[in-house]
């Protein structure tokens, strides 16, 4: 498992959360340094701070309340700049974090590497590119259409593709969507390594991308397991578009961007950034990890610090798999929309919570992916999420079920070193608790 060459790949964070709350995935359970306060340690606080406020609740004032509240409030926003900053020493050029528990305003917090700051000064509402988050809109998109009657999650892909993706006469939109489709993952195919690394200009359609993809064998007959494969949005762009008449960029403005008010959010077509853009980065060929392939360890873009500006790259791959760019404020609005059943009626809203496994017997997450979003139990509460990685990006969204309480974590790079992956698990745990605190 990567953290730092395949784009969006689901499993690709999952080990932040293994590691988190114990191990999904061995290849990320690394001895960890010396850190100022636990995973563990974060539990037993909230879960005692949780105990004092529920016993001491009926006698206290609300004046007494807010100030307990305040003082929590206080004690977070310091920890978890406390694990950014960490991560930022141990080689992250840059991180975001923001946490909204649903009571007052959330935790805004941005650090960076100094060496970046000639590129960009980062802010907590800067723009970034959500990568796989993007997926969730895509889902959402098709369940709108679903609630319309213009589509059907029961329908072949074969009926909007018809001979475009190998076994579409029985992968269904569903198994799209929950990646138990069987399709290979493009991403993995090194005829895309040049193009996802910035050294080629050629902009990858989705025909062409589906068309690479049916010279792989299936990796098991559709519906049988659970895979998690970029080529699986891919397909479901182009069947939005056939289904509507309308390209991607219009359909998330038209349906999603627009009605919410999310001036920040938009479907990338391009590698033209805003100025409030994060810039990304990847360490240069003689910095990168050893087990990273040959293919991907040469990033196109200028080069200073050990590391490689990848903002300009990847704007010739990304699709419907991968596209959208955000803040980390406006997903949150955009989570609690979708949470509140604003987005979908219930019926659908359902359908998109109804999960498959993704983990094998005994995992300890109960990890479960549904229609372009996924659930997972955490000590602190049950979430929704999703993660994003394409180079020079890693996201990270979250949120409860009922969409009032969200957080997010950024990071300006998708190569993590071995200490970085550990305090990596300990903020994503942190998040998760802060937002039911």
């Amino acid at each position: 498992m990567r953290v730092n060459v395949r784009v969006g790949r689901r499993p690709q964070l999952t080990g932040f959360r293994a590691v988190a709350t114990v191990a999904v995935s061995a290849a990320l359970v690394v001895p960890l340094a010396a850190a100022p306060t636990s995973a563990n340690t974060i539990h037993e606080s909230a879960a005692v701070r949780e105990s004092v406020a529920v016993r001491d609740s009926a006698a206290a004032g609300p004046r007494t309340l807010a100030a307990s509240r305040q003082q929590r409030t206080v004690e977070t926003r310091a920890h978890l700049r406390q694990l950014a900053r960490k991560l930022v020493a141990e080689g992250v050029p840059g991180v975001i974090v923001r946490v909204d528990d649903g009571h007052g305003r959330p935790i805004e917090i941005s650090e960076q590497a100094a060496w970046t700051k000639k590129d960009h000064r980062l802010r907590a509402d800067d723009e970034v590119r959500e990568a796989s988050n993007t997926k969730t809109v895509m889902a959402t998109l098709v369940l709108q259409l679903v609630a319309e009657h213009r589509l059907a999650l029961t329908d072949p892909v074969d009926k909007w593709l018809p001979g475009k993706v190998r076994n579409g006469g029985a992968i269904t939109l569903r198994m799209l969507l929950n990646h138990t489709s069987g399709l290979f993952d493009y991403t993995e195919d090194p005829a895309l390594a040049p193009a996802l690394t910035g050294r080629d200009s050629h902009v990858w359609t989705s025909a062409e991308i589906l068309s690479l993809v049916s010279g792989h064998p299936a990796l098991f007959e559709p519906g049988a397991e659970w895979s998690y494969s970029n080529t699986n949005y891919i397909a479901i762009g182009a069947v939005l578009e056939k289904a509507t008449g309308k390209n991607l960029a219009s359909l998330v403005r038209d349906r999603i961007t627009g009605p919410l008010g999310l001036r920040h959010t938009f479907y990338a077509t391009g590698s033209a950034w805003h100025d409030r853009h994060a810039h990304g980065y990847e360490p240069d060929a003689a910095h990168m990890p050893p087990d990273v392939p040959d293919e991907f360890r040469n990033y196109a873009g200028p080069q200073h610090d050990d590391h490689v500006d990848v903002t300009g790259d990847y704007g010739t791959a990304a699709g419907a798999d991968a596209a959208i760019v955000s803040t980390a404020g406006d997903w949150s609005r955009f989570y609690g929309a979708l949470m509140s059943g604003r987005l979908l009626p219930a019926a659908q809203l359902a359908e998109m919570r109804t999960t498959v496994p993704e983990g094998g017997p005994g995992d300890p997450d109960e990890l479960g992916y549904g229609l372009g979003i996924e659930t997972a139990k955490t000590d602190c509460g049950t979430v929704w999420d999703h993660v994003g990685v394409v180079p020079g990006y890693a996201t990270y969204n979250v949120t409860d079920a009922t969409g009032r309480r969200t957080a997010a974590f950024f990071f300006a790079t998708s190569t993590l070193g071995r200490q970085a992956h550990q305090t990596g698990a300990a903020l994503m745990d942190a998040v998760h608790c802060a937002m039911f605190d």
